[in-house]
């Protein structure tokens, strides 16, 4: 290990807490204050000048956007600055458990997730508010400290109002796996992203199980952009239908269908909260397995044991039957219209019945899955 540096302007450090690809976060006293901070770096020596000055813009504007929020689910930045080809940020120390690993330990419970999720879209909206969108809301970007408070980090990629660094055209800032639709394929966005990146923390938190996933970045946009997600209580059977629907709202295609801020978001989570801890008391089962699913494989094969999580892809020799159900028969005028699972077998001689739009969307976007698969399977 590199020895310690002696400091960063007043702060005296004390230890290394962790290293990543671009800088270092050190544990340090601040000798003025007298208090125990975080400290985390970025290292400038070593490339071009014109790369040096973007990462060096880039990292401090993780600090102006977390500084100009005063939040208890944000962080708090207490000062930036630079120590020869080092720049560094000067951040409230956090001892708290990673989203990331409390989601792989299976250790928290529907209404655990419902409170940490309510109080980041708290946090967001504060952000939201002051010009602030974060664009990398996922769980290693979560903390939950010990007495239950979540904390939202790195804000190295937000946007600001008006923003410092502008990045280049075409550059994907952020985790493809936590984006929203109009995000991952490279539209304008607004806070809204964040509201459906929340949405799929929140999802992921309830579930086990990533909403969207895909074997290369084509794959995973196209999941996102297009196919809908399956309710949370799909993977645990037991949770209250509310939660289903305050996730099929922050996981809306288009932004003007999803919450209109992340206040609201936050006010249905809490509501609901009563609601899914009377369901725990019932019992609440996830039912993921784990299962992987060989290349080229009998449709349907699947090996694994519980606790893992696969995605089940649709069988080459596709069945319309589900989807065809799904479309609706308009009835003659004083009589109910049917789904085509309810209606009687269709005589020779028929009028010609018209399609309900969103049922035959349903049914296109079955159809493209099919392809896909069939595509994949050959390939």
């Amino acid at each position: 290990m590199d020895a310690l540096p002696a400091r960063f302007g007043r702060f005296r450090v004390l230890s290394q807490l962790g290293r990543g690809a671009m800088g270092v976060v050190y544990r340090a006293e601040d000798t003025t204050l007298g208090r125990i901070v975080a400290i985390k770096t970025i290292a400038l020596g070593g490339v071009s000048g014109a790369e040096r000055d973007q990462n060096e813009a880039r990292f401090l504007q993780e600090a102006r956007a977390a500084a100009r929020i005063s939040h208890p689910a944000i962080v708090t930045i207490y000062e930036m600055g630079r120590e020869g080809d080092v720049a560094f940020i000067a951040m409230e120390l956090l001892e708290g458990a990673d989203l990331r690993d409390l989601i792989r330990d299976g250790s928290l419970s529907p209404s655990q997730a419902l409170t940490i999720a309510a109080s980041v879209a708290e946090g967001l909206a504060c952000a939201h508010e002051q010009g602030v969108v974060h664009r990398d809301v996922k769980p290693g970007n979560i903390i939950v400290l010990a007495d239950g408070r979540v904390k939202i980090m790195d804000f190295g990629i937000a946007r600001l109002r008006e923003p410092a660094v502008k990045t280049e055209t075409g550059l994907l800032l952020g985790s493809p796996q936590y984006m929203a639709p109009e995000q991952i394929v490279g539209q304008p966005f607004d806070h809204r992203a964040d509201i459906f990146s929340l949405g799929l923390v929140l999802y992921e938190m309830l579930t086990g199980v990533k909403p969207f996933a895909g074997e290369d970045i084509a794959e995973l946009t196209f999941k996102v952009a297009n196919l809908p997600a399956p309710p949370p209580s799909h993977y645990a059977r037991g949770l209250p239908a509310v939660v289903d629907l305050i996730v099929a709202r922050a996981l809306r295609k288009k932004p003007e269908d999803r919450y209109a801020d992340a206040a609201e978001f936050a006010r249905d989570l809490w509501a609901a909260i009563p609601e899914v801890r009377a369901a725990e008391a019932a019992g609440i089962e996830r039912t993921a397995y784990a299962q992987t699913v060989p290349r080229g494989a009998a449709p349907g094969a699947a090996t694994g044991a519980p606790g893992e999580v696969i995605e089940l892809r649709p069988s080459p020799r596709f069945d319309s039957t589900q989807g065809m159900a799904r479309l609706t028969v308009m009835a003659p005028e004083g009589e109910p219209a049917r789904t085509n699972a309810q209606a009687a077998p269709v005589p020779a001689r028929v009028r010609r019945a018209r399609v309900d739009p969103a049922g035959l969307a349903v049914a296109a976007l079955y159809v493209l899955a099919a392809i896909a698969a069939v595509l994949i399977a050959v390939g």
